[in-house]
């Protein structure tokens, strides 16, 4: 089976049911029938889908749907793979809204209260720092890795801000920079660190050590002042300041690793730690 074949699983907010799902585009793409059957009551959902989707285009002016709609092979009840429509989470939000079933009310009313909620933050940008620490908090992260990777935020945000107004212009540049700086500082691009850490679709920094956020932080902010003080121009000027950035990080890395005797880049994450956490409370409520 290819690897961009991902096999079915469950989504928590649709109480169990499987959705399945794929990777296409280096998104999710989830099937819009499974989605269907979980938040509708209908016999067919083959046939819901293909009256809500008349019904999206015509009455709705919902015309780029067709453009949005992707029909990927995903394993069916027969254990071949087939042809189904799936879309992206943007787009499975939009057809949700207009599911006009008791199931997908809870599901409305959370989109309302993140709409609400993000509004908010757009007029007052402290309140999204502090759901940010919240959410970290809640998931069992420390307070003293919750600072670092709020700073780490503010350090990605500025040197953004720098690219964008230094004319690196799209999506994939961006990739691009931020893996120089990354190789640079630990030797290693974000791909096959996360592959190290066992990370799917998760956000790599979140499941960094004290450590690894420490020398990230430092080599984006060694190359945001690099590309002010040499003031980079365009996608090779400031690649280049990515490549200096990062060295400075991964010079003061190299450093530490010498006198240590441990490696900052590691598989740990905090998923593991998590896991590890939980094994140790367990074992104590045993004894």
């Amino acid at each position: 089976m290819s690897k961009e074949i991902q096999t079915s699983s469950k989504i928590a907010i649709f109480k169990g049911k499987q959705i399945r799902k794929t990777i296409h585009n280096d998104e999710w793409f989830f099937s819009i029938v499974d989605i269907v059957q979980a938040l509708t009551d209908s016999s067919s959902s083959r046939r819901y889908w293909s009256d809500l989707k008349t019904k999206l285009i015509d009455d709705e002016g919902f015309i780029q749907l067709y453009e949005k709609i992707v029909q990927l092979k995903l394993i069916a009840p027969d254990n071949k793979m087939r042809e189904t429509d799936t879309a992206n989470t943007e787009t499975i939000f939009r057809i949700i809204q207009s599911i006009p079933s008791p199931k997908a009310e809870p599901f409305k009313r959370w989109l309302a209260k993140v709409g609400y909620e993000r509004i908010q933050e757009i007029e007052d940008p402290e309140l999204a720092t502090k759901r940010s620490r919240a959410i970290y908090k809640a998931k069992g992260y420390p307070e003293d890795w919750i600072e670092k990777r709020m700073r780490g935020i503010v350090i990605r945000e500025q040197l953004t801000d720098e690219w964008e107004k230094r004319d690196v212009k799209t999506q994939k540049e961006y990739a691009i920079l931020t893996a120089e700086i990354s190789k640079a500082t630990f030797g290693i691009v974000p791909s096959k660190y996360k592959k190290l850490k066992k990370l799917e679709r998760e956000n790599l920094r979140d499941h960094m050590t004290n450590l690894e956020l420490i020398f990230s932080m430092l080599g984006e902010a060694s190359t945001s002042e690099i590309a002010v003080q040499k003031d980079a121009q365009g996608f090779k000027e400031n690649k280049q300041a990515a490549k200096l950035g990062g060295s400075v990080s991964g010079n003061a890395r190299k450093e530490l690793e010498e006198k240590s005797g441990r490696k900052v880049v590691t598989p740990s994450n905090f998923l593991n730690l998590k896991s590890k956490a939980q094994e140790l409370i367990s074992d104590k409520n045993e004894d």
